[in-house]
This record gives C-alpha cells, sequence and structure tokens, in this order.
C-alpha cells in the first residue's frame, strides 16, 4: 500500500506537467526571455516569373476599352496575363513588356506609360491575380485569399483555423518564393509580441506558412476537461490497486 501511495506521488508531477501553460502557446507575451524582433518597413510585393495579372483600362473612347480588356469590374471574371520565363507579359494591342521585379504601383505606371503612347487619355489599374498563400502542418491546411493588403501571420492563421494546441509555435517557418531566386525561409516564434511589425508579421503572396509538431506534445493534454479526465482516471486506477492491495 505504501508503494501504491508513493508511486501515486511521484505521478503527479508528472501529471501537472502534462498540461499547455500560457507561456508556451499564448500569443503576444512581453516576457523577456523571448525573441526580440526589430522593426522592419513594410515592403511591397514584386512580381515574379508565373504570376498573373489583370489590368483594367479607363478611357473615354468606350470602343477602345471594350476592345482591349473585358468591362467587368470583378478580378476574377476578367482575363488574367502571366509574366513569361523573361520577366515579360503580352497584352492585346502591346509589345511584350517587362514586369518581373516590379511592384504593383510601378507596373500600374510602367502600363500606363505604353498604353498613353496609343491613348492619350488611358488610365490603368493592375492588380494581382493569383493573390493566395498556403498553410501547412499542425494547422489547418489549405490555400486560402489574400483579401486586403498587409494581411498579418495572425490574421492568415485564424483564416485557416489557428494552430492546433500541439503546434509548435516557437519555430514557425514562412517559405518565400523570391523569382528565379532561391526561396527564403523565415523562421520565428510566434508568441512574442515583438513579432508585430517585424519582417515576419505580413503575409505575402505565394507565401507557404509552416508549423510543425511541437516535440512532447504526445505526453501532453491538449485542454482542462482532458486534464480532468486523466486525472479522474489515474485516481480511480489508484483507488482499485489499494483495494487490491488491502484485500490481498
Amino acid at each position: 500500500m505504501k508503494t501504491a501511495l508513493m508511486a501515486a506521488i511521484c505521478a503527479l508531477p508528472l501529471l501537472l506537467s502534462g498540461c499547455y501553460s500560457h507561456k508556451a502557446i499564448g500569443l503576444m507575451q512581453d516576457r523577456k526571455n523571448l525573441p526580440q524582433y526589430e522593426k522592419a518597413d513594410y515592403e511591397h510585393y514584386r512580381l515574379a516569373v508565373n504570376d498573373e495579372i489583370v489590368y483594367r483600362l479607363i478611357t473615354m473612347d468606350e470602343t477602345i476599352s471594350k476592345s482591349m480588356v473585358s468591362s467587368s469590374n470583378s478580378v476574377t471574371d476578367m482575363a488574367s496575363y502571366r509574366i513569361y520565363s523573361d520577366g515579360t507579359v503580352d497584352l492585346p494591342f502591346l509589345q511584350p513588356i517587362h514586369l518581373a521585379g516590379l511592384t504593383l504601383p510601378e507596373a500600374q505606371d510602367t502600363l500606363q506609360y505604353y498604353f498613353r503612347e496609343i491613348i492619350p487619355d488611358a488610365d490603368v489599374k493592375v492588380a494581382l491575380y493569383n493573390r493566395t498563400f498556403t498553410v501547412l502542418g499542425d494547422i489547418g491546411s489549405g490555400t486560402y485569399q489574400i483579401y486586403k493588403d498587409k494581411l498579418t501571420i495572425f490574421q492568415a492563421l485564424a483564416m485557416s483555423g489557428d494552430v492546433s494546441t500541439q503546434g509548435d509555435r516557437k519555430h514557425v517557418r514562412i517559405i518565400r518564393p523570391h523569382g528565379d531566386a532561391e526561396p527564403e525561409i523565415l523562421e520565428f516564434d510566434l508568441r512574442t509580441n515583438s513579432i508585430v511589425d517585424s519582417k515576419y508579421y505580413y503575409v505575402y503572396p505565394n507565401d507557404v506558412i509552416y508549423v510543425s509538431r511541437s516535440k512532447g506534445s504526445f505526453y501532453k493534454v491538449g485542454n482542462y476537461s482532458s486534464f480532468i479526465g486523466l486525472i479522474t482516471s489515474s485516481l480511480s486506477l489508484l483507488i482499485s490497486v489499494l483495494n487490491l492491495t488491502t484485500n490481498y
């Protein structure tokens, strides 16, 4: 009986350590032992090979406008144009124009310049057609639309269903393509509040966000109801063992 009691006392700390604490999974923490990331200016996305753009031509000449591009106001209904391996895009009535490496405002100014050579009052609006990011790992995997400029990592993860309790928030990774160059891999701790306005804060088109399973998660319970169930079942087992020990 004493042996069983001692075993129960020794097992109690293990049971208590099996819960996830706020330090382990909480967001926006200001603890000094968490990484402290520097502020970084927001950089506009730059077009890359295989990106697709859509544009809208505005002119007083309705005949020209309708003949060059769809009159739909919806981006998804407009014809898209892919940037080829040489960085150029082919648009109706224009020679191939190099757009790879340009931001959307720069691409818009470039297209407007060339259109005004044939249509003096041309006004051009440009948007990125493939505004998506992908989430993988211990989270709701899938590909999602970037619905606004400056989409944050928190908003992106919320769209995918948030990181599971077992997800490793210490080592979240973003795989960010850079055209023909090697993709950049950004690794960061999601829990620190210094992530706000850092280079890890915003999600860009074609980003892949990966969240792995945290080490030791097999031995932890995800919530207090599971923890109470574990304690109850352990106590029931202990009482049964004590009864058997007493009877024999």
